[in-house]
């Protein structure tokens, strides 16, 4: 597989929360990222065909579609 690199410039807001979602997920920036980019690519596919996508609370079973803009 062939790797590129690029730089990424991020707010200090914006790093904080990568910073926050790496330590929660136990997982690097650039695996946090990596796997940001594979869920972003799914959703869009799914929209794209007409589907929709939805977030389910556990207890409730309340739904809320997911919004992608």
């Amino acid at each position: 597989m062939d790797r590129r690199q690029m730089t990424l410039i991020l707010s200090d807001k914006e790093m904080e929360l990568l910073d926050d979602l790496s330590d929660r997920r136990g997982m690097s920036k650039t695996a946090l990222v990596r796997q940001a980019l594979r869920l972003y690519q799914s959703v869009t596919e799914r929209i794209e065909k007409g589907e929709k996508v939805f977030v389910e609370h556990p207890a409730t079973k309340d739904k809320a579609e997911l919004m992608v803009l």
